[in-house]
Parts: C-alpha cells; sequence; structure tokens
C-alpha cells in the first residue's frame, strides 16, 4: 500500500513557502509537518523549543525547568545544538543567562538576524 499524506515534494513546497514568509516577518508560526529523530531527552527538548512563541525567548535554564529537568541547562544547551531543523523549530530563541545571546550553530550573526526578525534585539 502506498503511503498516505503529502508527498515529499510537497512537503519541501510548503516549508520553503513558509520559511519565505517568516524571513519577510509575515509569518510566526511553522504548520509543516515535523518528523524528528532524537534521544528522548532532545525530543523533549525540541518540543518545548516549539512552544517557545515568536518574538519571545527563554533561557536555557528556563527551558530544563519546563521539561522538567531544572538542573540541566547544560544538557539542553547540547540538544538545542543537536536540533536538526532550526527556525523551524526555533532554538534561535534561547538565550544564555542574563540575557546573552550564547551560541547558534548557524553562529551568531545569524542568530541576531533572526531574533531581529522577530523584534527581538539580542
Amino acid at each position: 500500500m502506498p503511503p498516505t499524506g503529502p508527498s515529499p515534494s510537497s512537503l519541501l513546497r510548503d516549508a520553503a513557502r513558509e520559511l519565505h514568509a517568516y524571513f519577510e516577518g509575515k509569518l510566526t508560526g511553522f504548520s509543516v509537518p515535523l518528523q524528528v529523530e532524537g534521544t528522548a531527552f532532545q525530543t523533549s527538548v525540541w518540543t518545548a523549543l516549539q512552544n517557545v512563541p515568536y518574538g519571545k525567548t527563554v533561557s536555557y535554564g528556563e527551558l530544563a525547568a519546563q521539561i522538567g529537568k531544572p538542573k540541566a541547562a547544560r544538557a539542553i544547551g547540547g540538544a538545542v545544538g543537536k536540533n536538526p531543523i532550526p527556525i523551524i523549530i526555533p532554538c534561535h530563541r534561547v538565550l544564555a543567562a542574563g540575557g546573552k545571546l550564547g551560541g547558534f550553530t548557524g553562529g551568531t550573526d545569524i542568530k541576531e538576524w533572526l531574533l531581529a526578525i522577530e523584534g527581538i534585539r539580542g
């Protein structure tokens, strides 16, 4: 039996359309279906990241508390860094303690740019 649901090419077109709208400041949330693979801890972090609203930030420590692991801020950083779908799973919204920019897989200049799109000054 053939797979059901959207074809991979239509999913890519939808993701590209949504990313384009996001970069133009016209989209605040993504609707493309996601299927990510990682450890249970990583997927819990990535799920929590999807709940950080557009235009808002969270610290690694706050994210750790949200998933019930308040002492795991450093491990949160590792999971955030392994995010396989940055931007759509908004890891750029995670800041270091005290509101410092922190790292980003694509580089801090890209992180600042993404935050600026959302009206956040890093």
